[in-house]
């Protein structure tokens, strides 16, 4: 049978040059975003790091991981909205489930 609601964590990463006012609207955009299709457990800002290897020549990012609680359906379009906003440098959703 098949779940209806699953675990899953996304880690974003934003451009580093967004400043400290616009990188808190877009965590809480997406943040309200899926508290519209889930429960958010836990939003963690680990903040700027430097990348494994540069992206586009930058070699820092904003990491976030939002741990939450959703249906099957919601990540692809969580997925899609992450990959149109042209501040995310990176995004990968994981489904913490067996």
């Amino acid at each position: 049978m098949a779940k209806i609601n699953a675990n899953y964590e996304v880690v974003i990463i934003f451009k580093p040059d967004l400043g400290e006012e616009a990188t808190a609207a877009l965590v809480e955009k997406f943040k309200t975003l899926t508290e519209q299709h889930g429960t958010v457990a836990e939003v963690d800002e680990w903040g700027k790091r430097h990348l494994a290897y540069p992206i586009d020549d930058i070699t820092e990012g904003y990491y976030v991981l939002m741990t939450f609680t959703a249906d099957a359906a919601f990540p692809a379009e969580l997925d899609r909205v992450l990959r149109i906003n042209d501040s995310v440098m990176r995004s990968l959703i994981v489904c913490k489930d067996d």
